[in-house]
């Protein structure tokens, strides 16, 4: 930049020069002189500069070699370094290696040394044990013979035996067991007869004491209901009437009230035929309200009916809660109340479940207060223990599920709902009040003129019981007494000894269990009399 800039200043006062000699000659002369300054400093300056250049190019060569020796020495010192380290650490892992190998070929030689030694004791067991097979099987083979021997005199004897007792080996065994078998079954008869006894005697005398009590002390209305119902009439004119013009009386009352109506030649009464109790007292009342009225047509008859029926569910209300003070027992739900109620229309085995409720419930709570028991929750429980079969006309299962359901559903307690569910045995009872309501059941219901039973299926259910105790062997004799409470079966003396009548007993009572439906229970009663008889001449 200098060298341009002096260059052009030198030019400049040529210029000047040139003007100051002349205007035309000088003024070449000038320019000449000028240009020629020109060139002439600016060739020396760039020459200058190229050599700087140059000098500088070459400094910095000779740095860059110096410093590239110095890397190379540094790069093959580290090369050195690293080497002579890998080469250190293999030397130490070889003789690592090594020494390891050697242990184990150590150890190797010393197995198969110990394995020798093995070999050479087994081998020497081996000879030993071979000389005592040897040993015991000529032992064996002496044993053998020996038992041979044994077993041939036994033989002997056993046929000496035979000839002297004149019987057979299994002769002799079978005796000899059928011997032990009847003296043991004897021995363990006497001893269950003996134990049974005592407990029976202990037992006996406080159970009547309760029992007869409780009976003696409540005394209940018993009333029987079947599935037909009789309607007086005042005449026989009033059939027509009910039966209205082409039968719309007669369907009115059908669809009103789902009971049955039969019209024959019955004189001046008209039955009605229906499972449902209490829509047959419904349709009862109905009819007897509009033969009083005389009016009888579709509208009338349905006008009657609903009202009827309003009345029915106020006065099985009335009879539930009567139910409840009659027993004293209070707190229970409005629902269970009504559904006590309708047990009043509800028979079962012609014994009407509303009154037998109410006895269960007395025998039940004076059985509880002689025990010294919650008589509160005996009665309640009796008095529920039945509530299932108030609605097992409308919904499924036994009347003991529907009854444990209900009591659940209206937060009776855990006891509670226990005594129902067990009076039938059909699980196990947690209280004894539970079982006491059992009982009290099974008196009210096997009492005598409790249940009805039609002729024809008394007289099936007494043969068959007689059949029964008949079909055992040893017995002479049997007959049902007591309207088939019990069962008296004579055995032959020379059959059946004293010991063997408990286990007959027993036998007949479960097969009756088995292949009889009756309520209640029956006693079997097993007579064996021995009669020794001699005339006088």
């Amino acid at each position: 930049m200098n060298t341009s800039l002096l260059s052009t200043l030198f030019l400049a006062n040529g210029a000047l020069i040139g003007v100051s000699v002349g205007l035309s000659v000088g003024i070449l002369i000038a320019l000449g002189v000028g240009i020629f300054c020109g060139i002439f400093f600016s060739k020396k300056s760039t020459e200058k500069r190229l050599g700087e250049v140059s000098e500088r190019t070459r400094k910095m060569i000779e740095d860059a070699s110096l410093e590239c020796k110095a890397l190379k020495k540094e790069a093959l010192l580290e090369a050195k370094e690293q080497e002579l380290q890998l080469r250190n650490e293999f030397e130490r892992e070889t003789r690592e290696k090594k020494a390891e190998l050697q242990k184990q070929e150590q150890r190797l030689l010393q197995r198969e040394d110990n394995l020798d030694k093995k070999e050479d004791a087994l081998t020497k067991k081996n000879e030993a044990l071979d000389q005592q097979i040897k040993s015991l099987q000529n032992k064996e083979q002496d044993i053998k013979r020996t038992q041979e021997k044994i077993n041939h005199q036994h033989e002997l004897m056993i046929e000496e035996l035979e000839k002297v007792a004149q019987l057979t080996k299994d002769e002799a065994k079978k005796l000899l067991s059928d011997e032990i078998l009847d003296e043991t079954r004897h021995d363990v008869a006497l001893q269950v007869r003996n134990i049974e006894q005592t407990a029976k005697e202990e037992a006996t005398a406080e159970a009547k004491k309760i029992v007869s009590l409780a009976i003696q002390r409540c005394a209940s209305e018993h009333t029987s209901e079947i599935t037909v119902s009789v309607v007086p009439l005042p005449s026989d004119d009033m059939k027509a009437r009910l039966i209205g013009r082409e039968g719309r009386n007669i369907r009115a009352i059908e669809n009103a009230t789902g009971i049955e109506l039969i019209i024959d030649d019955t004189p001046e009464v008209v039955i009605l035929s229906g499972f449902d109790p209490i829509r047959r007292e419904i349709a009862r009342l109905s009819l007897e309200k509009l033969i009083s009225d005389g009016r009888i047509h579709p509208a009338r008859i349905e006008e009657t009916v609903e009202k009827v029926k309003k009345e029915m569910d106020a006065e099985i209300k009335a009879a539930g809660e009567s139910a409840m003070f009659e027993v004293g027992i209070f707190g229970l739900h409005p629902e269970i109340i009504k559904l006590l109620g309708r047990l009043k229309y509800r028979t079962s085995y012609g014994q009407n479940v509303y009154r037998h409720s109410i006895e269960v419930a007395q025998l039940a709570g004076l059985m509880a207060q002689e025990l010294g028991l919650d008589v509160n929750l005996a009665k309640r429980a009796g008095l529920l223990h039945d509530i299932g079969k108030a609605v097992d006309h409308e919904q499924e299962g036994t009347h003991i599920q529907l009854g444990a359901d209900i009591a659940k559903k209206y937060r009776e307690s855990q006891n509670v709902i226990n005594a129902i569910a067990a009076h039938h045995g059909d699980i196990e009872p947690k209280t004894v009040e539970a079982v006491l309501v059992a009982a009290a059941d099974a008196i009210s219901g096997s009492r005598p003129g409790a249940r009805r039973e039609t002729g024809t299926n008394y007289v099936k259910r007494l043969e068959k019981l007689e059949s029964i105790a008949s079909n055992f062997n040893g017995v002479d004799k049997c007959y049902a007494i007591q309207a088939g409470r019990e069962v008296r079966v004579i055995v032959k003396p020379e059959v059946v000894d004293d010991a063997q009548t408990m286990f007959l007993a027993k036998d007949i009572a479960k097969k009756i269990e088995a292949e009889l439906e009756y309520p209640g229970q029956i006693k079997v009663n097993v007579i064996r009399e021995f009669r020794a008889s001699e005339y006088a001449k």
